[in-house]
């Protein structure tokens, strides 16, 4: 019976450093433990996982794509939470909520029925932008109403300040612990954690059974999703794995896109390679586990014409 599985919830805004905390995170699991981690995306491909697919055994990703895991009816987060459970057994659980979500909804649902007995919920680790808090930048509502629940706020991109603004940003939060990183290089030690509460386990629940996977009807050709919500508009595409892509002359035309958001794996001329990056910056590419298909992703504040962006990069392949 799966019951009190510590579950870490490591939340923070668009852009803060979670998805680079989290992989410090699993590079530190140890060799006879099962852990899994659960990603939640605003736009509807899903990319986190595969931003983070390691290729090493004991870790189970699993991704609830297409907005937030805590909106009201939470259907397919229960179903994906349940279904990842049952596939991974883990014996320490993570899960990521979009930066564009609510974490204090998400805590409520993780507390209560059907997940109390089988989670054992640790305090919130809460992931900040310093860089860009210390110049003036707000804290978005959503993330500003769990400050006072978060049990570590990892004040993240820190490298370059002053002594006197890490200062000033202290005194805003002196009751919480902080931990100044670059990078998200915490240990695994440094998470909060609470004592196993003597509470009988709960009844488990039932998953619904798996969608069928999409299938490509043509290789050449990608599937594409977009999104249309109050926090921003998304666009995601998936290629079939035999593509192959000139990612420099990717990289080019991305930067002449105003996205708020981007993340890619793709494979190249020389190999499979991620990258992920927020406002217009550039965009590092870094050799990648994953194999799967080729994704790529972007957010805007606005809408855009997906014609013409889906004529752009359909044009990055190679086609010999």
């Amino acid at each position: 019976m799966l019951e009190q599985i510590p579950t870490h919830v490591i939340a923070g805004p668009l852009g803060a450093g979670k998805t680079s905390l989290l992989r410090q995170l699993l590079a530190q699991k140890p060799v006879e433990e099962r852990w899994a981690l659960l990603i939640n995306e605003f736009g509807a491909i899903g990319l986190d996982a595969a931003l983070l697919e390691t290729g090493e055994d004991g870790i189970a990703l699993a991704e609830v794509a297409g907005g937030c895991v805590c909106c009201v009816s939470g259907a397919p987060f229960q179903v994906g939470l349940a279904r990842l459970l049952r596939r991974s057994r883990p014996q320490r659980l993570f899960i990521e909520p979009s930066g564009l979500g609510h974490p204090a909804e998400l805590l409520r649902q993780l507390a209560a029925a059907p997940w109390r007995g089988v989670l054992h919920l640790q305090p919130l680790v809460l992931v900040l932008d310093a860089a860009a808090l210390s110049t003036g930048a707000a804290l978005p509502d959503s993330q500003a109403a769990v400050l006072e629940q978060a049990g570590l706020l990892v004040l993240n991109k820190a490298q370059a300040l002053s002594a006197a603004q890490r200062e000033a940003l202290a005194a805003r939060w002196p009751a919480t612990p902080l931990r100044w990183t670059e990078q998200g290089q915490i240990a695994l030690a440094e998470l909060p954690t609470t004592p196993l509460p003597e509470t009988p386990a709960a009844a488990w629940p039932d998953a619904a059974p798996a969608p069928a996977g999409a299938l490509w009807r043509d290789p050449a050709q990608p599937l594409c999703e977009v999104r249309d919500a109050q926090e921003g508009w998304s666009i995601g595409w998936r290629w079939h794995p035999s593509q192959r892509f000139d990612l420099p002359r990717l990289c080019t035309q991305l930067a002449s896109l105003p996205w708020r958001r981007a993340k890619l794996v793709m494979q190249g001329e020389q190999g499979w390679f991620a990258a992920n990056a927020l406002d217009g910056a550039e965009l590092i590419l870094r050799p990648s586990a994953w194999r799967r298909d080729s994704r790529l992703e972007l957010i805007f504040a606005q809408a855009q014409d997906s014609q013409r962006l889906n004529a752009l990069f359909q044009d990055c392949r190679f086609t010999g």
